[in-house]
């Protein structure tokens, strides 16, 4: 049989081209002893995975050139060398851009087909969900009451961020996007108070329209004019999370910091960077309480899914262009 997996050729500068990658034909592999062989039925494609394109050192380490890439994926158990693993089971892993994939079983998740569509384990019941738990409760100290406003909101973290806020006691809930439906989805689907389409005028003014009583949380995923915004609107003791900066990963030259920095001594302000990788001790915690929640369709998502893993790659140009609505699949 034959393995379809993607390679990274060369590393892009600025926004990654076609000829940085290919789709190479190898063998499916055969597990060993405590491995299994999973048949990849879904793939992630995310921001972050930009970052690891570069060579530059980061908080993990970079794609390595000429050999397939990494992700979030979630398939079936076709093959099985490892104990507690058998033939028809599904789990979540981390060795995405392939077809097949062989995992070690510490590093394969058992997840259940039945409780939930598996391609949710890659996004609202994921890493991505995981991410908007983490950084709005821990990260940024949400309590009842607060204002907040959230950047990129009609993403997979930014729209579970903006509907987590409100099911917790959000006195008002601002989101931005960038398009028109994007808009009108956070407000009329995911129940955001409020949401602005960053293209229609500067951030700061349309900002400061739709919360007038400024924020006391930003969630940022896109970093720029939207960071230096929320600087400009945080209420004393506002606590900004910053998960990710879309809007700079294909920069080629350092991108200019906030101009307002100064304001934070005024308001007190705490920046604080996070990862997903520090808080999975969160992972039970989050899924009992939000699992329920998507469930009962008390908490919203979306999926934005490409077919075919030869698509692999559109997918994730797509993601960098803010094409998806919610979290972007493919579906193998």
């Amino acid at each position: 049989m034959i393995n379809r997996e993607w390679h990274l050729l060369s590393r892009p500068v600025g926004w990654p081209k076609p000829e940085d990658f290919a789709l190479v034909e190898a063998e499916v592999p055969t597990p060993g002893e405590g491995q299994v062989l999973v048949r990849n039925k879904y793939l992630s494609v995310d921001p972050y995975m930009r970052g690891r394109m570069s060579a530059a050192k980061s908080y993990t380490a970079p794609f390595e050139l000429g050999k397939v890439m990494q992700g979030g994926a979630v398939g079936e158990v076709v093959e099985s060398n490892a104990e507690g693993f058998a033939v028809g089971d599904h789990v979540l892993h981390f060795f995405g851009w392939r077809e097949y994939a062989v995992v070690r079983a510490e590093n394969a998740v058992k997840v259940d087909a039945d409780a939930a569509p598996l391609s949710t384990y890659l996004g609202v019941l994921g890493m991505t969900g995981l991410t908007a738990y983490a950084g709005l409760l821990r990260t940024a100290s949400f309590k009842e009451g607060d204002s907040v406003f959230v950047s990129g909101a009609a993403g997979a973290v930014g729209s579970q961020v903006g509907q987590i806020a409100k099911l917790k006691g959000a006195s008002r809930v601002i989101g931005s996007a960038g398009s028109d439906e994007k808009v009108k989805l956070l407000v009329e689907e995911y129940g955001f108070d409020a949401a602005f389409n960053y293209k229609d005028g500067k951030v700061s003014d349309q900002l400061r329209e739709a919360a007038p009583d400024g924020v006391d949380v930003y969630f940022d995923n896109v970093g720029g004019d939207h960071l230096e915004a929320a600087i400009g609107s945080l209420n004393q003791g506002g606590r900004i999370a910053v998960c990710g900066m879309i809007s700079v990963y294909n920069n080629t030259e350092a991108a200019p910091g906030p101009r307002n920095l100064a304001r934070l001594i005024q308001t007190r302000g705490r920046i604080e960077g996070f990862l997903v990788g520090d808080h999975y001790d969160l992972q039970s915690e989050f899924v009992s309480e939000i699992g329920p929640l998507v469930a009962s369709g008390q908490l919203k998502y979306r999926e934005t899914v490409v077919e075919g893993i030869e698509n692999n790659l559109e997918a994730f140009l797509g993601v960098l262009r803010g094409d998806n609505t919610g979290k972007m699949i493919v579906k193998l």
